[in-house]
């Protein structure tokens, strides 16, 4: 797919489909005008015969229509006027791609990104039609035997700005693009079944991605883990056949002596929970527990991809969790990296005790900040559903930078609290801390209470993801998230948003 920036009038623009919207009552959208005047009214005395009232997710494909260029024009329902907004607009640009993908157009001007919406520019608007358009065509038909043959036909995709928002929309179309690419792969690791995406291939998958983008990569091995008394981060890798891998990225895209952002990323690549073994009802749909090592991944992709002048981390502790005879048992009491120890009272708590070791080893690279992505706890996608995920910090400012980054990607976030006074909910009699609270309240801050007591040397904010990393049901499959949010976050520490 070739995306390209056009400016001028869209009547003379030769090309297999023009896109215009319409808003409900029939009202054609400010660019639709234009182009019904060369027409000669024909676009309004379509919409005359009743055919398309312009509700949201409606289309009408005419042809030959007169005094345009375009051999298509492809009017699109927007909704109420008022009411058209962000989402409105992705969702219009999505059924776009979905009512021409098999309809012949080859090549497509897009008007709908010079329609007005409050608050928001040609470039973004342009930045979330890419993001748009490539999850509207994701398929994840990696592993079937015979693959959809449905393929698109569209090969390339202008949208239509005013001339002088053209530099900034070409800039922010190449985003679109290094950010969709992350987005896609953090969707094909997250989709692969776990006797793919073991430990040893997502080490070798950032392997591959360091050699493309010249990074460097180091993957420490079990007996690396151990000389660095890792023991909460082996503790859950211990019931497993597959070895535990730690995976450490860096790019170096800033001054030499400048601090490093460092993302972390929970990277179990199936939890049945180990001793404390999960019901056997969705099971399957553990092996998306590595999503936030896949966000990582992805989120490297697209930063290396916009080359952009920051320094990053990305430390991935990689392990399955399984039951088994050497398999930590609850009740188990084992010493993390930091030095504290932790009285293991549920096994399918691991995201923590993994993360817990490898926010220690990112104290080495004396961080400017961190952040962690891990789809932690149940709780969160209770309290939040599939819409937001849930942000958690040591640091105001920090928190608030992440929230703007999901604000303006779309991809949000909402801050819970991490106050002291859910400290007094971890408490052991017989070790440091335990890895789970007493009671099932608060679960999802009381997780992040946890991590928090591993972060007292930098500025950090915690990202749980458990409810928006994967769909279920239908349309089950990895959504890619939170790529957009993180590229968004350093776009805007590069000073390039």
């Amino acid at each position: 797919m070739e995306f390209s920036i056009k400016s001028g009038s869209p009547e003379k623009v030769r090309c297999s489909c023009i896109v215009v919207g319409v808003f409900e009552a029939r009202t054609l959208s400010m660019p639709a005008r234009k182009l019904d005047k060369s027409a000669g009214s024909y676009l309004a005395g379509i919409l005359r015969q009743g055919d398309m009232e312009g509700k949201a997710g409606t289309t009408q494909l005419l042809h030959g229509t007169p005094g345009i260029a375009a051999e298509r024009v492809l009017l699109v329902g927007l909704g109420k006027e008022g009411d058209f907004g962000e989402q409105a607009y992705r969702d219009a640009v999505a059924t776009t791609v979905k009512a021409l993908k098999n309809t012949g157009s080859k090549d497509v001007l897009i008007t709908l990104s010079d329609l007005s919406i409050a608050g928001r520019n040609a470039a973004w608007k342009v930045r979330q039609g890419v993001l748009a358009i490539h999850d509207a065509l994701y398929r994840a038909d990696r592993l079937k035997s015979k693959r959809d043959n449905d393929k698109p036909s569209l090969g390339a995709i202008s949208f239509l700005v005013a001339g002088k928002d053209a530099k900034s929309a070409a800039a922010a179309l190449a985003q679109g693009e290094a950010i969709a690419q992350g987005m896609n792969l953090t969707r094909e690791l997250g989709n692969l079944p776990a006797n793919i995406c073991t430990p040893t291939y997502l080490a070798q998958q950032a392997q591959k991605l360091a050699k493309a983008f010249k990074l460097k990569c180091t993957v420490l091995e079990r007996a690396g883990m151990e000389k660095l008394g890792m023991g909460s981060l082996l503790s859950v890798a211990r019931g497993s056949h597959q070895p535990p891998q730690f995976i450490v990225l860096q790019y170096q895209g800033g001054k030499a002596k400048a601090k490093p952002i460092v993302l972390v990323g929970k990277g179990v690549t199936f939890d049945t929970g180990g001793i404390s073994l999960k019901p056997g009802a969705e099971m399957d749909e553990m092996k998306y527990d590595m999503s936030g090592a896949a966000s990582v991944l992805g989120t490297f992709h697209a930063l290396a991809a916009m080359k952009l002048p920051l320094n990053v981390v990305g430390l991935i502790p990689a392990t399955e969790n399984m039951p088994g005879g050497a398999a930590t048992r609850p009740g188990d009491i084992v010493t993390s990296m930091s030095g504290q120890t932790i009285e293991i009272l549920n096994t399918d708590a691991e995201g923590r005790l993994i993360l817990c070791d490898a926010l220690t080893y990112a104290e080495r690279f004396e961080p400017d900040c961190v952040v962690d992505v891990a789809t932690l706890t149940g709780a969160c996608v209770i309290a939040l559903g599939a819409v937001a995920s849930g942000l958690m910090a040591n640091d105001d400012a920090l928190a608030h930078s992440l929230l703007e980054a999901g604000q303006t990607s779309g991809d949000r976030a909402w801050q819970l609290p991490l106050w002291e006074d859910y400290q007094e909910m971890l408490k052991s009699n017989f070790a440091d801390i335990p890895n789970i609270s007493g009671s099932r309240a608060a679960g999802t801050i009381t997780g992040a209470c946890f991590l928090a007591r591993f972060t007292k040397k930098y500025r950090w904010a915690h990202l749980d993801i458990a409810g928006t990393a994967w769909r279920s049901g239908k349309d089950k499959g990895s959504t890619g998230r939170p790529v957009p949010l993180l590229a968004h976050f350093l776009l805007k520490r590069a000073r390039k948003l």
